[in-house]
């Protein structure tokens, strides 16, 4: 009898012992979640607060045991509770094998009077062993229209298969300025839709996030973005992550691309800032332009402000500033024109190397070899080209294309060993300094002893990005007040 006993009592032990062993933090397994991201999206006209449920699955064989914190600069407007016991740090959370919990959260939001968008932002981290996860937290402190992920499409890549999520916009009514629009994930015009945003539109872009004119999953064509903004009304893109740090980082989200066979977009009077790539245009199969960009400011973009690839891009009164790559890169070919336009890139994040504008005619495929791509024009009429290099313009060229290219009573900065005494040259002011009133500030208006002042074409008749008359044309976006 005493051996049957201690025979139990050493199983008991060692069955003990093995459990300890799986609990421990030495452990790694992953948990799965309902959601990525919780959203309060319903609460935001006046105080108030709403309950959000999160379903935590553990999918494995085993119990395991999970620390749970909500951490971030606004953890204390929201309020946890995991299974009936409240806090929004708990640790030792058991969840059984092949079963789930509940985890209730609730926000309380006092909105600015003044109707200004307010964003809380956390995140809910789940350390389970080693294994390290978390799900987005995000209230907002003013209505907004969401778009999230509606529909999905898989991309099958030899024998992978990656579904991807997004949103397929209904373009049937323009977009309002009544309030904000917030965009997670990827946002798609379908094709031959057109999307108008109208003036005063506030658009929030989540990270990695940002608007597809052109569905890559259909035979897509015709499609188009219509951005109707004012002066003093503009339409205004960014990150939204809308505390002060976040006012002025780049790389916060990714782009506006249109896509290939997306034609005749107009954009007037925008902000587009603190992203990847301002606006990527790729070719276009007819003779449309793919856009005209009027009294635009594109700045702030991690990567570049205009990619043109094979594109045909018309701009004027549009200012392009802090690039990490370029300001303009007119690439593979295409058709450019740039009129009263400010390139000034002055990048202060890293050390940036390539400079403000790209003129390129061909690219290298997959397999090796290169392949020319015409550049039909690129033209730039009273635009100023500078930056923080000792060159702000990258040639590279293949000569059996077409490479055509004009800068006409322009200032820009240039290589000095380039040849500027021939045709693409016209009353062109070569590497002087332009004198703006605080280039590294963004403020890009004309010191009164600048080179620019009255030196543009005078056969240009076009108002300043501020709607000040031109008479005597200065070089740039901005005309010279006194």
């Amino acid at each position: 009898m005493r051996k049957c006993t201690l025979f139990l009592l050493v199983i008991t032990i060692l069955f003990a012992c093995k459990k300890e062993d799986l609990n421990n933090s030495n452990y790694s397994t992953t948990l799965r979640f309902s959601t990525d991201t919780i959203t309060f999206d319903t609460i935001f006209a006046s105080i108030g607060s709403i309950t959000k449920t999160l379903t935590v699955y553990n999918y494995n064989n085993l119990d395991v045991r999970t620390n749970i914190n909500l951490i971030g600069n606004s953890s204390a407007h929201f309020r946890m509770n995991i299974d009936g016991v409240s806090g929004n740090n708990q640790s030792d959370i058991k969840i059984p094998a092949q079963d789930s919990i509940f985890i209730f959260l609730e926000v309380t939001i006092d909105p600015s009077s003044n109707n200004t968008p307010y964003i809380l932002s956390d995140s809910l981290v789940f350390t389970t062993g080693t294994t390290i996860q978390d799900v987005d937290v995000v209230a907002w402190g003013q209505d907004a229209y969401f778009h999230t992920a509606n529909t999905y499409d898989d991309i099958v890549n030899g024998t992978d298969t990656t579904r991807f999520y997004y949103h397929l916009l209904d373009c049937s009514i323009p977009w309002g300025n009544d309030k904000p629009h917030v965009i997670y994930g990827y946002a798609i015009v379908d094709a031959g839709e057109t999307l108008t945003i109208n003036e005063g539109c506030n658009i929030y872009l989540h990270k990695n996030s940002g608007i597809l004119v052109g569905n890559p999953f259909s035979e897509s064509i015709g499609e188009s973005i219509r951005i109707n903004g004012s002066l003093g009304n503009e339409v205004v893109f960014q990150g939204d992550r809308l505390d002060p740090w976040y006012k002025d980082i780049p790389g916060q989200w990714d782009r506006i691309w249109l896509m290939p066979g997306s034609i005749d977009n107009e954009i007037n009077y925008a902000i587009i800032k603190n992203g990847n790539i301002g606006l990527h245009a790729d070719t276009v199969y007819n003779n449309n332009p793919t856009a005209t960009i009027r009294n635009t400011i594109i700045k702030n973009m991690s990567g570049i402000g205009i990619l043109g690839q094979g594109a045909n891009i018309h701009a004027e009164n549009t200012v392009i500033s802090k690039c990490g790559q370029y300001a303009v890169a007119c690439n593979i070919g295409g058709a450019y024109n740039f009129t009263h336009c400010t390139f000034a890139n002055y990048w202060s994040y890293n050390s940036r190397k390539t400079p403000s504008i790209l003129l390129n005619n061909y690219y290298e495929g997959t397999d090796g070899n290169i392949y020319v791509r015409d550049l039909g024009e690129a033209n730039f009429t009273n635009c100023i080209i500078e930056g923080s290099l000792s060159t702000e313009i990258s040639f590279q060229k293949q000569e059996s294309g077409q490479f055509n290219y004009n800068f006409n009573h322009c200032l820009i900065k240039i290589d000095p060993t380039i040849n500027t005494d021939n045709v693409h040259y016209q009353n062109t002011i070569i590497n002087q300094a332009v004198n703006f009133k605080d280039a590294y500030e963004g403020d890009f208006h004309l010191e009164e002893n600048s080179p620019a002042i009255d030196a543009g074409n005078i056969t240009i008749n076009l108002d300043d990005i501020q709607g000040n008359i031109r008479n005597t044309p200065d070089i740039g976006a901005y005309e010279f007040i006194e």
